[in-house]
Parts: C-alpha cells; sequence; structure tokens
C-alpha cells in the first residue's frame, strides 16, 4: 500500500494550450512558496522542457536547488523512452498478445506514438507523492493533449492491472514483462513470483493516486489561458474533460492581458478586445478564482522577471 509522507504535500498542476505561458506561471508560483518557506520542488512534464530557460540555468533529469527552499527537475521523455524501449526489446516478438489488452491506445511500446513522457509524468507523480521531503510540488505539464493523456493514465492502468490479474494463471509466463514498464512495481519481485498479491498491490497504489488527484485539498488543478478565443474554447473542453476524471479545477489564469497605454492606439484596440474577451471568460468560468497576468515588455525570463509574476499572481 502506498504510505504518504507526514508533510502531505500540496500538489499544483497547470495546464492549458502550447503558448499560453503555463511555465512561467508555474514558475512564479514555486517561487512564490519558496519565498514562504516552504520547500518546493517544481518538476517539468513538458517534453519541451522550457523551465531550464526560464529560469536561466540548466536544470536537467535529476533534481537541482535553484535557491533556498527551490528546487526543480525536468522528465527526460527521450530518456524514458529509450529506456522503457530497452526493457521492452527482448519481448518485442510478443506484442500481438499486448494488442489485446488495448494497451495501443495509450501507449506505442515501441516507442512511435506519444505516452512513454506520461507515463514517466505519472511515475514521478507517485514517487514524490510518497515523499515528506517536500511542502509544495508544482508540475509544470505539456499542452492540453498531454495533460489530459496523463492524467488518464491512472484509469487505463487500472484497467491493464485488472485484466493481467483475471489472465495471472493463464499467461503466468508473461508477467514480468509487463512488470518492466508498468512503473509501479516494488522492483524486487522474481517474474515467477510477481503473481495476484503484486498486481493487488500495484492497484491500490493506483486507487491512491487517483485520490489524491481528486483531493481538492491537496491538489490544486489549475489553467492557464491567453484572452483569445482558441484559447477560451480548448479551455472549456479542459474543464469538461477534467471533470470526467474527478479532478477539481482551482483558478483560472489569464495571461498576457495587455496594460493600459492611452499613447498606442495599436495597444488601446487590443487592449478593448481583450478586456471584451475576459467577460466571455469570467462568464464561462463563473465559480472559479480568476486570476490576471498582464503581458510584460521584457520576456519572462530569470528570478526577477518570475518574481514580478509571482507578485501579479499572489499579492
Amino acid at each position: 500500500m502506498l504510505g504518504l509522507g507526514k508533510k502531505q504535500a500540496q500538489f499544483y498542476l497547470f495546464a492549458g494550450k502550447g503558448g499560453v505561458g503555463k511555465t512561467s506561471v508555474s514558475a512564479s508560483t514555486a517561487l512564490h512558496f519558496s519565498e514562504k518557506g516552504k520547500k518546493t520542488l517544481i518538476i517539468s512534464t513538458d517534453p519541451a522542457h522550457s523551465l531550464s530557460d526560464s529560469f536561466k540555468t540548466e536544470i536537467g533529469g535529476d533534481v537541482k536547488k535553484l535557491r533556498k527552499n527551490l528546487f526543480a527537475v525536468e522528465i527526460d521523455p527521450k530518456k524514458s523512452m529509450a529506456e522503457y524501449k530497452e526493457k521492452l526489446a527482448p519481448q518485442m516478438e510478443k506484442m500481438d498478445f499486448l494488442k489485446g489488452l488495448g494497451l495501443e491506445d495509450t501507449l506505442d511500446v515501441a516507442g512511435n506514438t506519444p505516452g512513454v513522457d506520461e507515463m514517466a509524468a505519472l511515475d514521478k507523480f507517485l514517487q514524490y507523492m510518497q515523499s515528506d521531503e517536500y511542502d509544495m510540488i508544482i508540475f509544470d505539464t505539456a499542452p492540453t493533449g498531454h495533460t489530459l493523456r496523463f492524467l488518464s493514465l491512472p484509469d487505463v492502468l487500472d484497467s491493464w492491472v485488472g485484466k493481467m490479474i483475471n489472465l495471472r494463471m493463464k499467461f503466468s509466463g508473461m508477467m514480468g514483462m509487463f512488470k518492466k514498464f508498468l512503473p509501479f512495481g516494488d522492483g524486487d519481485e522474481s517474474p515467477e513470483n510477481f503473481g495476484t498479491e503484486q498486481l493487488d498491490a500495484i492497484k491500490e497504489r493506483i486507487k491512491k493516486a487517483k485520490e489524491v488527484l481528486a483531493d481538492k485539498e491537496r491538489t490544486h488543478f489549475n489553467i492557464v489561458l491567453i484572452p483569445e478565443a482558441m484559447s477560451i474554447y480548448e479551455s472549456e473542453r479542459s474543464l469538461k474533460s477534467l471533470a470526467e476524471y474527478n479532478i477539481p479545477v482551482g483558478s483560472i489564469i489569464i495571461n498576457q492581458l495587455i496594460p493600459e497605454n492611452h499613447k498606442c492606439p495599436f495597444c488601446t484596440e487590443k487592449r478593448k478586445t481583450q478586456q471584451e474577451r475576459v467577460k466571455q471568460i469570467e462568464e464561462k468560468f463563473k465559480g472559479h478564482e480568476i486570476l490576471k497576468v498582464q503581458l510584460f515588455k521584457e520576456e519572462v525570463r530569470g528570478f526577477d522577471m518570475i518574481g514580478k509574476v509571482s507578485k501579479e499572481l499572489y499579492n
């Protein structure tokens, strides 16, 4: 059974379509909590890994201390994919059997479609769910499609494990292969002993992951958008999908709002259009906290600029 750490870490996840500024918002949130004395870890699950660029420092796949109370790590999807492929290579001739379990819908074990990065992200989520090392864990997620696949994995894996339990006696020789790519085993069982007891334990871990994701006291899911039609539309769809996974959404963050500038006619007109979109957002997302961040002249890179976004969001 999954044992949660004494600190009961709080999880903050940020999602939205590409280009809306999720990384800036995630980084500013992590900085905010670290400055409040909370030991904070920010994890990038975005294959593009703009977190290093945002902090103007190379982060990489190992946890790195950025400053007091602030730590960061970037999950490397290519490395994860290579590791999974290496584990699965000896079993490739048995892929026909896997097709019958619906595996191809989410993860192409040959590595030809997205999926391994979401697996790696969920593995990290579970890993840090157990940890009592951090007070706050911030997830800078991939664009919305990847994020929703990540959030659906507990349900998908729960289904797989259930099927494996039913097929355990019939296909006992193949349990070792499943154990190699499911990121929830303890790692010390031999394939021949990897039976229903271990599978039940995995189901319990998955169940706990689903409970934590749905726990609004611990998991805070936030949608980042910009005041444009396509971003609003995609955010609406995301909200509906998250509801299907019983994942509560806390705040809607409107990013890149043009500040008043009467000396710039273009800025004034653009701001007017944006304000109309803001009204739409406030109407469509009633019941959610709406936070706003202005568009800065400078790129949001480095601690000074991240600090400015933090003050906009949390003061």
